[in-house]
Order: structure tokens, then sequence, then C-alpha cells
């Protein structure tokens, strides 16, 4: 089968969970942005951002090395027990840490009220990372739809517990207050928990996934090999400290705000810039699928004469999507993204950030595309030293950019983005420079730079040309896209005839 459209199929059903997931979690925030003031929201993020950073730490590159291996070894089921049981033992020492230590860890995170939240993400997080290997599994086996099928019940339980602790159990409580309801809600809902809910509805779908996922585990063997194990080690070593460094650039700058910007407004600042954050949605879906497609692909077609074509023409087709889908957005953004979305008028004062946000994702995405070089090469160790110098430009960007009191004001959560902005454009550009010397491949350029360049442009026109009449607006934007659309075409043309083809 053409390897273009094996990859595109691929991607296609990964992303269907990832699609109606992100489209029903972002249906979620109009009820959180009216559920929760800005503070709450921020709360939420807050934690989800150590979470992001935390689970890097815990899954240690063990993912990516299992691909490699499962490629490498003639004896697959002895990667699957030493990538498997070296994930148990650590996350089995996680929890325990945790639970153990609840307490001032929630005092050193500035949540001393709140040690549950600990207990329940040491919880939460350890789940997910038991299920990082049996989901690589299904990746490497081509069992796109069992990964699917697994991954639909985890958003529809998440999302279903949410509608039901936040929506239904208030409505119920309100309007029944006498016979056998109330006795019923007594047991399964408190009044006074709000945020609670959101974490505890992720649990709950992280142990049912879990279940799931068992049967994943029948041939697992309990004695270790160890020097494959170490092999595995040393290979997936730098990707954690690249992993780390990548969540510094990606999440640490929600968690800079909340403790460098004055207390007043930390949170509130927070909550909206994570509103913002969230409206680059269609961008996050397809490279967030398109990575779970990408990876085990990028390995298997490693073996081929033609490999480097393949993956060149590849970057091709992803530069045109990605630029698509920062159009798309941008000239939509005010008629129909935002006001579906953010339903309160109190998060809008951020939008300013969403084209840059946009921009910084469509270069991570870049950025995973081109990362194919060290690791195919066995060189992770380039993939720790590029996220490092990210995360170094995250970090002294941001606090440079962020106020340190209400007398030191800057940029805020512009700043953040910005930092973002940057950071992923110099890892960008330094894994091309980088990986031409060591993997070198001949990508377009021209193209890179041409597409990119019309999508940006389109997007100024339509901010300096903004009819008053709605209709008109929409008219004159969808005539823009078009426009994207048809030289897209013209260009591309002679090589979908050849795609078609093959």
């Amino acid at each position: 089968m053409n390897p273009l459209k094996r990859l595109a199929g691929q991607t296609a059903v990964y992303g269907l969970p990832s699609i109606l997931g992100r489209i029903l979690g972002y249906l979620l925030v109009p009820l959180y942005t009216r559920v929760f003031w800005p503070g709450d929201y921020g709360t939420v993020n807050v934690f989800y951002a150590y979470a992001s950073f935390l689970m890097v730490v815990l899954t240690y590159g063990m993912e990516t090395a299992f691909f490699r291996f499962n490629e490498a070894e003639e004896n697959k089921e002895r990667v699957f027990s030493a990538g498997m049981i070296s994930l148990i033992v650590s996350s089995l020492a996680f929890l325990f840490f945790t639970s153990v230590f609840a307490q001032p860890i929630a005092r050193w995170i500035d949540y001393p009220d709140h040690k549950e939240y600990v207990i329940w993400f040491a919880w939460m997080l350890s789940l997910d990372a038991l299920s990082a290997i049996p989901f690589a599994r299904l990746r490497s086996q081509n069992k796109a739809k069992q990964f699917a099928t697994v991954k639909f019940i985890n958003i529809f339980i998440n999302i279903g517990l949410n509608l039901f602790f936040l929506l239904l159990c208030p409505y119920l409580a309100n309007h029944f207050r006498e016979g056998l309801v109330p006795k019923i809600l007594h047991l399964v809902y408190r009044s006074d928990w709000r945020i609670e809910y959101i974490f505890i509805s992720n649990l709950i779908a992280s142990a049912a996934t879990m279940v799931l996922l068992l049967p994943q585990y029948k041939n697992l063997r309990w004695q270790i090999d160890k020097k494959l194990w170490r092999r595995m080690i040393i290979y997936a070593f730098p990707l954690l400290f690249a992993g780390m460094a990548g969540m510094v650039n990606e999440t640490f700058d929600r968690l800079l705000l909340r403790y460098l910007l004055p207390e007043n407004i930390a949170s509130y600042q927070v909550g909206i810039y994570s509103a913002c954050y969230k409206i680059s949605i269609l961008m996050t879906i397809f490279i967030q699928a398109y990575k779970y497609a990408a990876e085990p692909f990028f390995f298997a077609q490693a073996k081929e004469k033609d490999a480097k074509e393949v993956y060149a023409r590849i970057m091709d087709y992803f530069i045109i999507i990605v630029s698509l889908i920062f159009l798309v957005t941008m000239l939509y953004l005010d008629d129909f993204i935002m006001p579906m979305l953010v339903r309160s008028k109190s998060y809008w004062q951020g939008k300013g950030v969403i084209p840059v946000l946009m921009m910084a994702n469509l270069f991570l995405g870049v950025y995973y595309n081109l990362s194919i070089w060290y690791k195919l090469t066995a060189k992770t160790s380039w993939g720790a030293w590029l996220s490092l110098i990210g995360a170094v430009i995250t970090l002294v960007l941001n606090f440079w950019w962020i106020p340190l009191s209400s007398e030191h004001l800057i940029y805020g959560y512009y700043g953040s983005a910005w930092a973002t902005f940057i950071c992923y454009g110099s890892m960008m550009i330094l894994s091309y420079l980088i990986g031409q010397k060591y993997f070198p491949i001949k990508y377009n350029l021209v193209k890179f730079a041409g597409y990119l360049g019309l999508s940006v442009l389109l997007y100024a026109i339509s901010s300096f040309i903004k009819p008053e009449v709605s209709i008109l607006r929409i008219g004159f934007h969808s005539t823009l896209l078009l426009i994207f659309l048809g030289i897209a075409y013209l260009v591309e043309k002679p090589r979908l005839s050849f795609v078609r083809k093959r």
C-alpha cells in the first residue's frame, strides 16, 4: 500500500477518538467557564500542568524505546515485558511516595488544604503510565480500531461523569428536596465540591482504561531481560530529559503565571490564558492524531529504500494541513469559534494570544516531524539538548516578561505566549540544521515558507479588512480561505496525481 495513504488512513483512525474527545472536551469549556470563575478554572489547569510534566517523568521515554526495540528485536514479548515491568515498579514507587507525603507536597505547591488532589492525581498518573506501553503495543500491531475503541470509552466515561456531577446532580439537588432522589444523591454527590468532580471523573476514566487494557498483559513475562532493559533505558534516558524539558515548554507558562503574578490576579489570569490556549483545538487535535500514527510508521518505513523521500513528501502535506488549520481558526475565530467554545465574555480579553499560540503549536508540529532523525539514528541525546534549549528560552523569557509585582507589570500571559512562540520556533530551526548533518532529508523549504507565509498574509488581510455586517465578513473570510485552497491545489496537483496512481 502507498505509504502516504497508509499514514493518512492511520492518522484518520487514531484521530477519531482525539477529534471526538477534543470536541466533547471543548463542549465542556462553555460549561466550565459558566460554572467556574477564572480563578477556579485556573486551579484546574495548574494541576493538569503538573500532571503533564509528571506523566513524562513516569513514562521516561519507555514508550518510544518500545517502538525502537520492537522493530529491532525478534522476540517482541521480551521487549514488552522489559518495558512493562520497568513501568510497573516505577509507578508503584511513585504512588507509594506521593501517598505518604501528600500533605507536604500539597503545602509545597501552595494548596495546603487539598492533599486529596495530590492523592487523586498520583493514582491517575500511575494508571495512565501503566497504560502507555499497552497503547503503544496496539499502535505497533496496527490495531488502530482497538486503540480507538479504548480511547472512545475513556472519553465517554470522563465526559459523562463531568456532565453527571456538574449538571445533573446540582439540578436534581435543587428540584428534588424530598423523597428517594436526595437520599441517593447523598451517597454519590457533595454540593460543596465543584472542581473536585473534574479530577474524580478523570480518575475513574483512567481506571476504566486500565481495566480495558488488561488483556494486553496476558503474555507478560515476569522475568525481565536485564541486558535488553539496560539497552532500552540507555536509549530512553535522554528522551526523559527531552520530555521533561518539552513539558516545561508546554505547561510551565501556566505554572509560572500562577506563582509570578500578584496573588490577587494570578489564578484569574491563568484561567483566561488557559481558555484561550484551548482555542488551538484543531491544531492540537491534528498534531496529536498525527503523532500517534507517525511514530510507529516512521520506524517501520526506515527499512525502505525511499524512506527519506517519503519523509520529505509527508512534511509537504503536513505543512499544508497545519497552515490551513491556522487560517481556518483565525478567519472564523470571532464569528464562530469563540462564541461556541468560550461563552463567558470574561475570558475574551485574552484572545489576542490565540494567533501567537496557534503559530507556536504549528512550529511544534513541524519539530515533531523533524525529530525522527535523532530517533532513527539513536542519537536521542540531541532530543534532550534541543528540548533543554527550548526550556531555557521558556524560563528566561517568562521570568523576564511576566510581572513579578503590581508595580512591575510587563506583558503577563502575552509574554508567556510569545515565549512559547520563540521557544518552538528555535527548536524547529535547530532540529532542522542539526538533522541535516546526521540524517539529511531534502525538505522543500520554499514550500514551507510559501504556505506558511500565505496563511499569515491572508490572516493579516482579514485583520485589516473587517466588514461590519456579519454575513459580508464571513463571505470575505471564506473567499480568503478558498484562495489558499486554490493555490495549494494548483501547486500540488501534479504530485496528487502521482500519489493516486501509486
